[in-house]
């Protein structure tokens, strides 16, 4: 975590891109435009892919390009662009493989609580960024960190991405993110999970991608280390969270409202 933690300007750093990765052109493409807005504004940046999707709703969603294939084109962004990438994995056997292309492994929220699976990232040696279970209180993510840091490796990041509100909604309490900053680890606020509808009647999980903004803007204010954001050039067609992703072409803009939103409560 080096990278994020050698920050001259004091900024928040950014895990940003798109949900799954869905081919190669497509991933440089988001990666280049990130990048570019992220140098120009001196925000750290580690792009965001994932290289299978496990956590579906239908069967017939979509769940990848194949792990092989996209684990290298998350490589690729890594040498094109010079920058750390970050992927999930959902079984402990997923680590040592994805490790191997990857500077970041991110565990998922619903498997936060999976001993097995955080020891085999723990061993890896890899910056390990662990999402909030949506069923979880924020002061119980003390508890997957230790897991982690007892399996060897103190390079942690926890996430917090919304918290179950009824069947069909998230919400996000803000107190969580200095309540877990108190454990010492960076926290990062994921502005387009939090967003998220699950359980709709259709099988496809709907979002609020409308409230993006307003969610980042609360969590800079709120002090997050980091922030999470999926993006896509146009999230009708993305193969998966669509509904609450952010268009890419909004991404400056809104960074740069952060920027002066850190840089006001500094």
């Amino acid at each position: 975590m080096e990278y994020l933690k050698n920050n001259p300007k004091n900024n928040f750093f950014l895990l940003a891109g798109p949900c799954v990765i869905e081919g190669e052109d497509m991933a440089l493409r988001i990666a280049e435009k990130a990048v570019s807005i992220t140098e120009r504004l001196h925000i750290p940046y580690v792009f965001k892919g994932s290289y299978r999707k496990a956590n579906r709703s239908r069967l017939d969603s979509f769940t990848g390009i194949g792990d092989e294939k996209a684990l290298r084109i998350l490589r690729k962004v890594k040498d094109t662009f010079g920058v750390p990438v970050v992927t999930d994995i959902h079984k402990a056997e997923e680590a040592a493989m994805a490790a191997e292309y990857v500077d970041i492994l991110q565990i998922p929220a619903f498997l936060c609580r999976q001993t097995d699976l955080l020891v085999a990232a723990a061993k890896t040696g890899k910056t390990i960024n662990i999402k909030k279970g949506q069923f979880l209180s924020p002061q119980a993510m003390q508890f997957a960190a230790d897991k982690v840091v007892e399996a060897g490796n103190s390079d942690v990041m926890l996430t917090e991405r919304g918290t179950t509100f009824g069947y069909t909604d998230l919400v996000v309490d803000f107190r969580g993110i200095p309540e877990m900053q108190a454990f010492g680890y960076p926290v990062v606020l994921d502005c387009t999970h939090s967003l998220q509808q699950p359980n709709q009647a259709s099988g496809v999980t709907g979002g609020m991608p409308q409230l993006i903004e307003t969610i980042a803007k609360a969590g800079i204010a709120t002090g997050a280390d980091g922030l999470f954001i999926e993006t896509h050039e146009d999230p009708s067609v993305a193969k998966s969270d669509g509904a609450n992703m952010l268009r890419l072409d909004l991404l400056e803009g809104l960074l740069e409202k952060l920027v002066r939103i850190r840089e006001a409560i500094l």
